[in-house]
């Protein structure tokens, strides 16, 4: 992408975006019937493709999520390859924790890492100063990336969920059991639930700033729902679970820019599809492990999102069509976004995402 900094700057000022030409995915999380299925993938831009690969040799991840102009050029790459329904802005979830004083480095084989992970001795050192504002450069990624865009597809933007922010900092990085984190509600609970109401708040105002730069869909993560058991989840999550859909659509009539569907994904979040449901998104992703069924059982007419198994994507083209088109027949052509369970892989085969792409829209509603 070969744009001057006078031409990003008038991207940047401008809000005149061009017509969206598709619109499958936003018809669809509205409750509607699109001509095809919609499908995404989360983590799109990533590790799998070739060109990202090379384009890291030249840049360093988080350079990468705080340069409109870089963030924008990756988050283009699979658009260029597939049909596509959606993009989703390259960024991290946890340009959150670093807008509020943390230290996060990403290392090659570890992933991000906290050198510094959160205590209930520094919980106090955290800098709750406006820290949307220290991410202005997601929302202007957002912006360059929808002019960029051409109306082709619809763009999306996201941030993680109080509990899931709270296990990284804590934990300093990935785990296997997020016990550090665990034990701040059991045996602090007070100081964990500050810290999500915080949290919480700052999410509802880091979304609602990505609207306003652009993005045209949100997705909420909380990629450590397995960790807690239903009645801790419901205890300390639910309430800020409605405040946040509640809370960025109650911002957004206040400055008078229309809604937003608002996705919910919870990795190892079967348990708790009741909960989920209370908290009203527009839209519930499942991962592989759960049958959309249990949830049409609760509410037949939800959106739901999801939810191959990302380890399919290693199968013969065959193997892959008749996997896919079997999840597709669980879900049923109606509210049904198709993506995966989790995020892609980095060593999938780019080619298996073309089929994979191609099987979801040439799969045909059994119900016209």
């Amino acid at each position: 992408m070969d744009l001057s900094e006078e031409e990003i700057k008038q991207y940047l000022e401008s809000t005149d975006f061009p017509s969206l030409k598709n619109e499958r995915i936003l018809i669809t999380a509205k409750g509607g019937v699109p001509d095809k299925l919609p499908v995404w993938v989360m983590r799109q831009a990533g590790r799998y493709l070739t060109e990202f690969r090379d384009f890291r040799k030249q840049h360093s991840f988080f350079e990468i999520c705080r340069s409109p102009k870089l963030a924008c050029e990756v988050t283009l790459m699979p658009i260029r390859r597939y049909e596509l329904d959606a993009a989703i802005i390259f960024s991290d979830i946890l340009v959150v924790p670093q807008a509020l004083g943390l230290e996060v480095v990403m290392e090659p084989e570890k992933g991000p890492v906290f050198p510094k992970p959160l205590t209930l001795d520094t919980l106090k050192d955290l800098d709750w100063n406006n820290p949307v504002e220290k991410l202005q450069y997601v929302g202007q990624a957002i912006r360059l990336t929808r002019h960029m865009l051409q109306g082709k597809v619809p763009i999306i933007g996201f941030s993680a969920a109080p509990w899931t922010l709270m296990v990284y900092m804590i934990e300093g990085g990935g785990t296997k059991t997020a016990s550090k984190a665990k034990k701040w509600i059991y045996s602090n609970p007070q100081q964990a639930r500050e810290l999500f109401k915080r949290l919480a708040d700052v999410i509802v105002d880091y979304l609602v700033m990505q609207v306003e730069w652009g993005a045209q869909m949100l997705q909420l993560f909380e990629s450590s729902a397995e960790y807690l058991t239903s009645d801790v989840y419901e205890d300390f999550m639910l309430p800020l679970l409605k405040q946040i859909p509640a809370g960025i659509r109650a911002k957004l009539q206040t400055k008078n820019i229309p809604s937003v569907p608002i996705v919910f994904f919870a990795k190892g979040g079967r348990h708790l599809l009741d909960l989920q449901l209370q908290a009203n998104f527009d839209v519930i992703s499942l991962d592989w492990a759960t049958d959309p069924q249990d949830v049409r059982c609760i509410n037949k007419d939800i959106v739901l999102q999801g939810n191959l198994d990302p380890c399919a994507l290693y199968a013969d083209k065959e193997t892959l069509q008749k996997y896919t088109t079997k999840m597709l027949n669980k879900f049923g052509y109606k509210h049904h976004i198709v993506n995966l369970g989790h995020g892609i892989y980095p060593d999938v085969d780019p080619q298996a995402v073309e089929w994979f792409v191609e099987t979801v829209h040439a799969f045909k509603n059994p119900y016209p």
